[in-house]
């Protein structure tokens, strides 16, 4: 049967992985989480104090990290050295130093090659910042998704809220625009909207809406 990549790109709590889940659920597809994989790297850095100004710190740090994921009937859980992380990457302080440390060329390009790897054979669905401008830019189809900085923040806020972590508001939304900031204007890989990527804004759409409108989408591919 044929298989197809699916990339998906956009802003920061605008349900790229959420989307993403549900069609590679949909579809029996590989769910890679390429925003975990640098949070993995973030959090290791951060556990261990790595010196990001030391390219020799950096590379001896990225030496010593292995991320996998784990798949389970409770869900999708990234694995830091055997370890599951899932929690601790969604940790305000890891999003507050995420875009800096995944800005590093030398971090981006260890993800780059494990990414492309894992979407060499298709059937993959992938989300993240970079994917259909650098990781798949073959991928049948390719997605950029955004929404208000306003519904981003709620969203954000409650998914924080459900995990127990107490933030207010205001304080999300401004991490979640110092992120755009910084992803968009890097120097490796900016977040960027691929020439051959389909605008989605999803500020009002329900996940069941988003989800039909996609599937529908990649049934088209399939039949191409």
């Amino acid at each position: 049967m044929k298989k197809i990549n699916v990339a998906i790109d956009g802003y920061s709590s605008c349900g790229k992985s959420t989307l993403a889940k549900d069609l590679a659920k949909s579809l029996g597809y590989l769910y890679i989480d390429s925003g975990a994989m640098y949070r993995a790297v973030t959090l290791y850095f951060i556990q261990n104090d790595t010196n990001i100004e030391s390219e020799t710190d950096v590379l001896d740090a990225l030496n010593h990290i292995d991320i996998d994921f784990s798949v389970t009937p409770d869900g999708k859980f990234t694995l830091l050295n055997g370890v599951n992380v899932e929690a601790e990457i969604r940790k305000m302080s890891v999003s507050d130093r995420v875009s800096e440390i995944s800005a590093i060329p030398s971090i981006r390009k260890k993800m780059v090659e494990q990414q492309k790897k894992l979407a060499s054979a298709k059937g993959v669905v992938m989300d993240g910042r970079d994917i259909g401008t650098v990781v798949i830019k073959d991928a049948e189809l390719k997605l950029f998704l955004t929404a208000e900085p306003d519904i981003r923040a709620k969203r954000r806020f409650d998914e924080l809220k459900n995990a127990n972590i107490d933030i207010d508001i205001e304080s999300i939304k401004a991490n979640l625009l110092s992120r755009d900031k910084i992803d968009s204007s890097r120097e490796d890989s900016p977040l960027m909207r691929a020439p051959d990527a389909i605008l989605l804004d999803n500020s009002h759409m329900s996940r069941e809406e988003q989800h039909g409108f996609v599937l529908h989408l990649i049934e088209k591919k399939l039949l191409d």
